[in-house]
């Protein structure tokens, strides 16, 4: 286009005055000033060709227009905006002119005739730039630059062309340190790069020199921001700084030219833009020099190395002719993970990752050491994914294994990228990902870290980012590999400046820091010394006690063998200072409270920490020494805990957390006492009474009309605090009860205290002083929901205590002693009162009293009850994306809403409560499909509580637990289809979990079962458990077992899609998986009323899974009540259409008759049945039909010759003839293969249905060779780990005793198709076409059948007529429009369908695309088939179908005679048998995939094409 508007403006007029001098004139829009620069650069184009007119016309009217016309232009411009990150119009419309105006002013350069215009031009250009800076029109100055530039001399022009350089480079490395014109300047500096800096690299390599000078002066980037320019500039530069393997490399091709490759500076540039870069597109830069650089090694093959910047460290890149394709393949994986990782999403990432292995094989193999990185930003988003399969063991979740990988090929960042990792990982809600992630990224900070360049401080800073709960528990794998590596490198790590003595020359560093860590955190600093300071942060009472037991375990390491004591006496060495504290606590009252604040709180995270995770403390001389330790100090730490929280020392918000510390203390003390053993004179025991009573005697103090102050009322909350920790003491160790078990004192007051009584804000005066302390202290709302869930603790210890005082109703009590227990009616209503003034988090012991109140008030009080339970559901349920505090309060629910009392008397009376508790049962179920866990916490609850009863042999609780069917049906059929994203998660925390202790997460981390396998797992252990001997397990079961198919039955009635592993498939497969546990529990006469369903089951189209366990429980049923043969013989005595191919399932029990009849002493009844049922089906015209039933001939034929049954002789040669054809096929067709398949499927020659009858078999290893997806394989170890509900130590049926553990799932697949199993489920498992026995024909000679047809074909001669395709068998519209377009493609002569009435439907009309129009269509309907082929006989024919036989010819060897007539199958059908006699030949399409067979339009397509190749070929031999 701009050709065309150049030539029509020179067709007015060539004089190029006239037409430069015209658009030189009026306002200088972005069109006029380009359509200027179209024509100059048009003048220059034949100026170069010499077809140019006016010699010196056109020099003298270039100089005129860039003098007079485009710089003063370009000067107008410098003022104007260029625009930023969004330009708007205008700014778009200026930066349009300027590049206009830059490109004209180039070709007047040019066409001026001499250098001295570009000259003259670029000193001014430089001028402005120099004097203006960035912020002053620098984007025109460098424009004009960019234009001139290339006109000028590379040696007259030399010091122009190197101030240039300069000028342009400082612009372009300056950018980001303009952040006051960051817009103008980076523009300016992207210009200068882009343009400029590239456009002087074609003068030659003196600029190259200039600029690559200034590059290396400048150094490597230090900090992020310094990388960006750069990366810029070399980017731009890229093709001149590396050399080019071509001779043409431009001017001053014959000087010495930088070479970037050698170039340390260059390489750490990189790196650091790979790195540190926060933007791709800088990224990108990097990964482009990279690329670049390494193209440029493998063109030239030349040796290049280039080495640190001192000392003898691993090379930063080196190339090597000789390694040349390792080294390709080296730089492309890791260039190609570098660009995949850009991606941030997991099916993008997947792919690359097994190229990590080879990446890490070779970067730190000994020959080829490489000093590599990744993006910290990348590398922390990597570290969230969760990717491979946890099939593999190499590679698994949130990058785990890849940031070790990568550890080892980068130093840089290493350390700030492992705590931007770990902040990562702590967003995800699951514990065992989360702390597998903490796990592995230590491990890769070990690997990785230079021991030489860090301190023991920086290591302990990086091991507080972990969570010691979640990851690095002392004991752990992890944390004795974390010793063994501090024990290792303990003299390597960088020294602090100044050496600190400790009085212990012989102690190793780890020793001196961790001393010299006690004693400055022990001590307060002076300016916290006063009695309002805030309480400390826990940091570093959790750094200190965790690096005090690392130290002592690796000192202990050392002395494994020798001086067992000098642990010990490492540890009293660091623990003196904090003994020598807390031994003043007692007699010292002016101790600084933060020094005391700090030893309680070093104190409790010593004795958290030392409890070794996985292992008994009874062998740990360190716990041991840590416990006399506590022991010590005991009566001290207790004396002032008692006067803290009882003599008013404690009168500010900020105090409440100082009181939280001091009762964990005193709960720690206490459990320490009763491990070493309690004694009754200890002084626990003389602090706890004073601490009741004291507590109570606050409570009980009343202000007198006065407003309480903050002080008090301080008090009353530690007070009540104080009381509740005494009591769930209590209440947890019965060695603390200190009264009798009748009311005393404390039980009566607790009793009569106003429930949700709530406390008043202090008065006004004191509020000011209350609202300036710190933003930490708590706000009075919180104070108050405290102060009433202490309330309800202790009332949960009292209902706990005397639950049998508790009334059935009010009116039984006329003086209750204890009003909160004996009126429990006004105690539940206070409860429905809290859970609306309490938060979520404080409701717990709320639910604990409700559990008590409700079995007892269910009769009397149902709708309160039923309001209780409305109420608790509705907080449960808003907690759902709590992760915290929602398990516990979903126990604690489930717990007393389905308590076995209350679901037993609900299920009495049927009334609102026993809906209610249904109604939130789906609730709960409906929950878990999309919080996995919800389901496990409620059916393992109610299967415990069963289990109690059931294992008493009282009927009553299981009686009830029939009312109750649904849930267990529910939770054997449970499992959702997770999306790949959740599926993931669950794939990996599945293989966390197989690592056992390897990972030390799962040794730390309290394993919760809440995957949905252990949801069908509790229930199956739960049905393992009853027993058909009691009346009421037997009833249960059989119900279960009646739910559960007519559940069958609505799921095979759906019309929801039913395709492999799709939702019903998996529904159907875990109906079917429960019915063959339950099975050993049916006797005959259940078994009478269920059968038919059985049996009926067995007609409907299923996918293999289902069939092989439909098929197996109807073998086991026969085997243990022959009585049902005869039912089972009827079942074959249906019409053939309601069979299709799901007779196969009969015929399968059939291959296990020897099983079947086991028991049976007379035999040959049963044989010869069988015979007569399965020898017609030998003969039927459905393949798969007759495979399933020649093998179940084998077997009953073997069985019949063991026996040596003489009235089964008559039918000896049929038999033998058939079995030794199909035993006997010649060739390796498809037909072979598939009966050898067959014959080696597991289902008939490794399984036994009573030997295999276990829950391995029926869980693991069936779902798993029928072709399950992994999510349904349930391996027997969850059964076993799966302890909430114990089995007999006798239980037989965990492990299968054959091999069917071993075998691999094989090609062949059983499955039928249906009308309504849509696509997806039409597409069988076979390996290969049809090829069908015809046992009748054995007794004649065999024919050569190719011979025999190309005999006929010669005789007939030359046929006028072509190709007949006849398609009067297929069904679908589709496949009819599309052979009738492709039949009309290749010229066939006639397409015959079944009805010229397809022709109107608009999918034939759709896939003919009106080829019915040019193509001859004939009507011949299925049953005039026969007739018509008879007839195209005689008209000399032959008739070709696309079978497969035992004597079809392969389509790559079949030689098509002229007058062909192609028969096509039915889609499902295929030919039937009476059309077969009526071929002349079959014609096979040779495959080597496991589908069954192609679409019989693509079967059609490829013969025709077929046979229209070889006609052409054909008459070009006649004709020669």
């Amino acid at each position: 286009m701009e050709w065309v508007l150049a030539e029509t403006l020179l067709s007015q007029s060539r004089d190029p005055r006239v037409l430069l001098g015209a658009l030189c004139r009026g306002e200088a829009s972005a069109e006029r000033v380009e359509t200027l620069r179209f024509l100059l650069q048009r003048l220059e184009d034949e100026e170069a060709r010499g077809g140019g007119g006016g010699a010196g016309a056109l020099p003298e009217a270039a100089r005129e227009v860039a003098v007079g016309y485009l710089v003063p232009l370009l000067r107008g411009l410098r003022g104007r905006p260029a625009g930023g990150a969004d330009p708007g119009p205008p700014a778009r419309h200026h930066r349009r002119v300027l590049r206009a105006a830059s490109a004209a002013l180039r070709s007047c350069a040019r066409l001026a005739g001499g250098p001295q215009l570009a000259a003259a031009l670029a000193e001014e250009a430089l001028r402005d730039l120099l004097a203006g800076g960035p912020a002053s029109g620098a984007e025109a100055a460098v424009e004009v630059l960019a234009a001139v530039g290339p006109c000028l001399r590379p040696r007259e022009d030399g010091p122009l062309l190197e101030r240039v350089a300069k000028a342009a480079l400082a612009l372009a490395l300056g950018a980001d340190r303009d952040r006051d014109e960051a817009g103008p300047a980076e523009d300016a500096a992207a210009l200068a790069a882009g343009r400029l800096l590239p456009a002087l690299g074609q003068c030659g390599g003196a600029v190259l020199r200039v600029v690559w000078s200034g590059l290396v002066a400048a150094g490597a980037p230090s900090e992020p921001d310094c990388v960006r320019p750069q990366l810029l500039v070399l980017s731009a530069l890229a093709e001149r700084l590396l050399p080019e393997p071509r001779a043409d490399r431009g001017p001053g091709a014959g000087e010495e030219e930088p070479d970037a490759r050698r170039c340390w500076r260059f390489w750490r540039t990189v790196q650091a833009g790979l790195a540190q870069a926060q933007d791709a597109l800088t990224r990108k830069r990097a990964r482009y020099l990279l690329q670049r650089a390494v193209e440029v090694s493998a063109e030239l093959g030349a040796h290049c190395t280039c080495g640190p910047q001192a000392g003898n460290g691993p090379s930063l890149f080196w190339w090597s002719e000789k390694k040349k394709d390792e080294l390709l393949k080296f730089w492309e994986n890791y260039i190609l993970i570098m660009e995949t990782l850009e991606g941030n999403q997991i099916h993008v990432i997947k792919p690359v990752l097994p190229k990590l292995n080879s990446l890490f094989e070779y970067a730190v193999s000994e020959e080829n050491v490489y000093y590599w990185t990744i993006n910290g930003r990348t590398f922390r988003e990597l570290s969230v994914h969760q990717v491979p399969r946890p099939a593999d063991r190499k590679w698994f979740s949130i990058g785990i294994e890849i940031t070790e990988v990568f550890s080892h090929l980068c130093f840089s960042s290493s350390r700030r990228n492992e705590e931007d990792v770990l902040q990562c990982t702590m967003i995800t809600h699951q514990i065992l990902l989360r702390g597998a992630a903490q796990c592995y990224l230590l491990q890769t900070a070990m690997n990785l870290v230079d021991v030489e360049k860090v301190s023991l401080s920086d290591v302990s800073t990086l091991l507080m980012s972990l969570r010691q709960e979640e990851s690095l528990g002392r004991g752990t794998s992890l944390w004795t590999e974390l010793c063994d590596w501090l024990r290792v490198n303990e003299s390597c790590f960088r020294r602090a400046s100044a050496s600190i003595s400790i009085g212990l020359p012989e102690t190793s560093s780890l020793n001196a820091y961790v001393k010299n860590l006690v004693q400055e955190y022990i001590k307060s600093p002076a300016w916290e010394t006063g009695e309002d300071c805030l309480m400390p942060d826990w940091f570093e009472a959790k750094l200190v006690a965790m690096m005090v037991l690392l130290a002592v375990d690796v000192e202990g390491m050392k002395t494994q063998y020798s001086e067992k004591r000098r642990t010990q006496n490492v540890l009293r060495i660091f623990l003196d200072p904090l003994l020598e504290s807390l031994m003043k606590f007692g007699t010292n009252a002016y101790m600084p409270l933060l020094e005391t604040d700090r030893c309680l709180q070093v104190l409790l995270k010593l004795l958290h920490t030392c409890m070794l995770k996985g292992s008994s403390a009874q062998d740990d001389e360190v716990f041991t020494f840590l416990q006399s330790f506590v022991m010590s100090a005991t009566e001290s730490i207790s004396e002032f805990i008692l006067r803290r929280l009882t003599m008013n020392e404690l009168s500010s918000v900020s105090d409440l957390d100082r009181c939280h510390l001091y009762l964990m203390v005193l709960t720690e003390l206490i459990n320490t006492h009763l491990k070493v053993g309690w004694k009754r004179g200890n002084p626990i025991w003389r602090v706890i009474s004073p601490l009741k009573n004291a507590s109570i005697r606050h409570l009980q103090e009343i202000d007198s009309g006065q407003e309480p102050t903050l002080a008090r009322q301080i008090q009353r909350v530690i007070s009540m605090a104080a009381l509740a920790m005494v009591c769930e003491a209590v209440d947890q160790k019965p060695e603390l009860q200190l009264d009798s078990l009748d009311a005393g004192p404390m039980e009566r007051f607790l009793s009569s205290l106003p429930l949700n009584h709530t406390l008043q804000k202090p008065h006004t005066e004191e509020q000011s002083s209350f609202f300036e302390e710190s933003s930490a202290s708590q706000g009075w709302g919180k104070i108050v929901a405290q102060y009433i869930h202490d309330q309800w603790v202790c009332l949960s210890f009292l209902l706990r205590k005397y639950h049998t005082l508790i009334p059935a109703s009010e009116g039984d009590v006329l003086e209750p002693i204890l009003p909160a227990i004996q009126m429990p009616v006004r105690t539940l209503q206070s409860a429905l009162g809290a859970l609306t003034v309490l938060p979520s988090d404080q409701v717990l012991p709320v639910f604990h009293c409700m559990k008590v109140l409700v079995p007892k008030l269910l009769t009397s009080s149902e709708s309160l009850c039923v309001e209780s339970f409305d109420m608790a559901w509705k907080i449960v349920s808003a907690l759902s994306n709590t992760q915290l505090i929602f398990w516990s309060n979903l126990k604690a629910f489930v717990q007393f809403v389905f308590d076995t009392k209350v679901l037993t008397i609900a299920a009495k009376i049927k009334g609102r409560a026993y809906f209610k508790i249904k109604e939130i049962m789906y609730k709960i179920i409906e929950m878990s499909a999309v919080k996995t866990g919800v389901f496990n916490t409620l059916i393992s609850y109610c299967c415990k509580s069963w289990i109690v009863s059931a294992s008493n042999v009282s009927q009553v609780s299981l009686s009830s637990a029939k009312n109750y069917s649904e849930l267990v049906l529910e939770a054997c059929i449970f499992g959702t289809v997770f999306r790949r994203d959740q599926r993931l998660i669950q794939d990996v925390q599945t293989y966390i979990e197989n690592l056992g202790h390897d990972c030390a997460a799962n040794t730390v981390i309290e394993n919760t079962k809440r995957e949905d396998h252990y949801v069908r797992i509790c229930a199956v252990k739960f049905l393992c458990l009853l027993h058909g001997s009691n009346v009421s397990h037997k009833l249960f079961m059989e119900d279960l077992a009646i739910k559960l198919l007519d559940k069958d039955e609505l799921v095979s009635r759906s019309r929801t899609r039913y395709y492999v592993n799709s939702q019903q498939h998996r529904l159907k497969n875990r109906i079917w998986q429960t019915l063959l546990v339950l099975f050993p529990s049916f006797d005959q006469n259940f078994l009478n009323r269920i059968i038919d369903k059985i049996f009926q089951a067995g007609f409907i189209n299923n996918q293999a899974s289902i069939k092989y366990l439909i098929e197996w429980i109807i073998i086991l049923i026969l085997h243990k009540f022959p009585q049902f043969l005869l039912k089972f013989w009827d079942c074959f005595s249906y019409g053939e259409e309601n069979f299709k191919t799901s007779i196969c399932t009969f015929l399968s029990v059939l291959s296990h008759l020897d099983i079947i009849t086991q028991n049976i002493p007379e035999k040959k009844p049963i044989l010869k049945q069988a015979l007569i049922i399965v020898l017609q089906w030998c003969f039927n015209h459905n393949f798969s039909i007759r495979l399933y039933a020649l093998v179940a001939l084998k077997k009953i034929w073997s069985m019949c010759k063991t026996l040596h049954i003489e009235e089964f002789d008559a039918l000896t040669s049929v038999i033998e003839s058939s079995l030794n054809q199909v035993e006997n096929m010649p060739g390796t067709g498809n037909a072979k293969k598939n009966w050898q398949r067959i014959q080696e499927h597991f289902f008939f020659a490794a399984f036994h249905p009573v030997q295999d009858y276990c829950l391995e078999t029926i869980f693991y290893i069936l779902p798993r060779l029928s072709g399950l997806v992994e999510d349904e394989w349930i391996a027997i170890g969850k059964f076993t780990r799966f302890t909430d509900i114990p089995l007999d130590a006798g239980f037989q049926w965990y492990l299968s005793p054959a091999h069917l553990c071993e075998l691999k799932p094989g090609d062949w697949a059983q499955q039928d198709t249906g009308s309504h199993s849509g696509e997806a489920a039409s597409q069988s498992e076979w390996m290969d076409v049809q090829k069908k026995i015809i046992p009748w024909k054995n007794n004649t000679p065999d024919l050569d059948l190719e011979l025999v047809f190309q005999d006929r074909v010669a005789k007939l001669g030359k046929s006028i007529s072509r190709l007949i395709v006849v398609a009067s068998l297929i069904d679908k519209p589709t496949n009819l429009g599309g052979l009738c377009r492709t039949c009309e493609a290749f010229g066939a002569s006639a397409l015959v369908v079944g009805s010229l009435q397809c022709v109107r439907d608009k999918q034939f009309q759709g896939l003919s695309v009106s080829a019915e129009q040019w193509l001859p269509l004939l009507e011949v309907k299925p049953p005039q088939l026969i007739d018509f082929l008879q007839q195209k006989k005689a008209e000399g024919y032959t008739v070709i179908g696309v079978e497969q036989t035992a004597k079809s010819i392969d389509l790559t060897q079949y030689s098509f005679p002229e007058r062909s007539l192609l028969l096509l199958g039915n889609e499902r059908e295929g030919i039937p048998a009476n059309l077969i006699q009526q071929l002349d030949v079959c014609v096979e399409i040779p495959q080597q995939g496991i589908i069954r067979s192609l679409n019989v339009h693509v079967s059609g397509a490829l013969l025709i094409w077929e046979y229209t190749r070889q006609q052409p070929l054909r008459h070009g031999d006649t004709e020669s």
